[in-house]
């Protein structure tokens, strides 16, 4: 495989990274089964105050597969431009959920989930945050282990 860009340095990985977060509307969701079924799905998604929070239908197999684990995997972009997040992940009942945070939701995503019963929200905690364009990024992809921006 040829290099196509210089890797960037981490500093700018992760700027790039939060710019995503802050920007992107949709990721792919990942979760499993208590009996370890995959379940792959696109979402929309809102970052706020150091989570990601998505809504899905309380009753589709992403928001069973919470209740089981609580762990999901998240990524962004294609295969030469990825931000995996890994993290832990709970269901919020639209009344449970600080104002600020369904605001901030409804804002960016043009949709409001709230007062919809067949609806939940999905906040996901990251704990690992890993982002790699080509190979020249690989060794160093690693911006957030164990809850802690490493950068």
């Amino acid at each position: 495989m040829t290099e196509r860009e210089p890797a960037r340095g981490p500093e700018q990985r992760k700027q790039d990274t939060l710019d995503r977060l802050e920007k992107e509307e949709d990721a792919w969701v990942a979760t499993a089964s208590a009996d370890g079924v995959p379940c792959l799905v696109p979402l929309s998604f809102v970052w706020h105050r150091g989570t990601l929070l998505l809504a899905t239908r309380r009753t589709n197999p992403t928001a069973v597969n919470v209740n089981p684990s609580g762990q999901a995997r998240l990524t962004l972009g294609h295969t030469r431009d990825v931000v995996l997040i890994e993290g832990t992940a709970e269901l919020v009942e639209g009344v449970d959920l600080p104002a600020e945070s369904a605001d901030a939701f409804a804002e960016k995503l043009r949709w409001d989930p709230r007062g919809r019963s067949p609806w939940v929200y999905l906040r996901v905690t990251p704990h690992t945050v890993k982002a790699w364009r080509e190979v020249n990024e690989l060794a160093e992809r690693d911006l957030m282990l164990d809850g802690t921006w490493l950068i």
